[in-house]
């Protein structure tokens, strides 16, 4: 943290009762402890340093609501962007179950969008989603774009912008963190020739379902039912040179509730006898971790009606990014208990670890008795 202090130069050039490396520990526990005042939050977070400091004779004074506010506000948005992008990364081994198939890192790219307060300047930077005429929605929101590991949830990618950015350009953006051994999935609604081709550039392959109206021709079926066709570039892309790409493209259906429901795949793995289309179809529905990684992220772990704070924008993205890096946190600790223990890290209930963490963290500092390298009562 330290480093990234000083490449962002947040760091204090003289002795506060908040230091920046204590707020940025504060930006990401305010996620643990969501529906608690910032006070309530900076006392959860050093309460077992003040039993330590107690019997040492030294008090510390929780600063005030406004104090934490400036404290903020000095820090930024940028520390935290910075730390995020150094930190995360995907964690899963060979040896993590459901992590890999056929030798490839499982991964998937999808996007949400979250409300912020309704104020001047949220409404400005963010925008408002359509409503009917003569009505507007009731908060500004902003778009978030997340990259996750499949087989342990682990968020190792995300972009925000304003609610009128479509996922699609994100998501093309977020390819900078795929490369070759990763297999990316996506949903109909991230279909685009753009992002066969940037995805293929980056030397990861793909498993990508598309919609109803796009069509394909058969150009060879293979033993296990697939077949060969391609996809065409779009008018901006054949503008810039680009020719059409192979695709090998995989018809199902599945029984449902509502009936039969049929789905239908591309993707760029041409080996039937290592890839066939019963196992990527079946693998195909791992897809639906990112769901279960966006709940935890917007239900579980920061179950507010308003999960964001911030009146500034400035704040509200230094508020994602801690957001995002709390998350990464307890899932991280959560796939170091899972493979001591020798399981799925999807085994474990995140509820339950976010409620053993909360406990810990005061009892581990109480264990240790060290103080924060760069904070102390003094």
């Amino acid at each position: 943290m330290r480093e990234t202090l000083s490449e962002t130069d947040s760091d204090e050039e003289r002795t506060r009762k908040l230091p920046s490396g204590l707020v940025v520990c504060l930006v990401i526990a305010m996620n643990l402890w969501s529906s608690d005042a910032m006070g309530d939050v900076l006392k959860n977070l050093v309460s077992g340093l003040s039993r330590e400091w107690t019997r040492l004779g030294q008090y510390w004074k929780v600063p005030s609501s406004s104090s934490i506010s400036e404290a903020r506000q000095r820090l930024g948005c940028w520390v935290m962007s910075r730390l995020f992008h150094k930190i995360v990364r995907p964690l899963a081994t060979v040896q993590t179950p459901g992590a890999f198939l056929g030798g490839l890192r499982v991964m998937a790219v999808d996007g949400t969008v979250l409300d912020v307060p309704d104020s001047a300047a949220n409404a400005r930077v963010f925008g408002y989603p359509g409503s009917r005429k003569g009505t507007r929605a009731a908060f500004p929101k902003v778009r978030l774009v997340l990259l996750i590991e499949a087989g342990t949830h682990l968020i190792v990618d995300a972009l925000m912008c304003p609610y009128r950015i479509g996922e699609r350009v994100r998501a093309l953006k977020l390819l900078r963190a795929c490369s070759q051994g990763m297999l990316l999935m996506w949903d109909r609604g991230l279909h685009s020739y753009r992002m066969v081709h940037a995805t293929l550039k980056c030397g990861c392959h793909y498993l990508g379902r598309v919609p109803k109206n796009v069509k394909f021709p058969v150009d060879k079926v293979l033993n296990d039912g697939s077949y060969l066709s391609w996809i065409a570039p779009d008018r901006k892309s054949k503008n810039k040179g680009g020719t059409r790409i192979q695709v090998r493209v995989i018809e199902y259906t599945i029984d449902s509730e509502n009936g039969q429901q049929t789905y239908r795949l591309i993707t760029s793995l041409m080996d039937i006898a290592l890839f066939p289309a019963l196992l990527l179809a079946t693998e195909y529905h791992q897809r639906w971790e990112i769901e279960n990684t966006i709940d935890e992220l917007k239900t579980h772990l920061n179950g507010r009606k308003t999960p964001i704070r911030s009146l500034k924008p400035r704040e509200v993205v230094q508020e994602i990014y801690g957001w995002l890096l709390s998350h990464y946190a307890v899932r991280t600790l959560m796939f170091q208990a899972a493979t001591a223990a020798g399981i799925s890290p999807l085994r474990l209930g995140f509820t339950g670890s976010l409620k053993v963490i909360r406990r810990a963290i005061s009892d581990f500092q109480d264990a240790n008795g060290e103080q924060l390298p760069f904070f102390s009562p003094s």
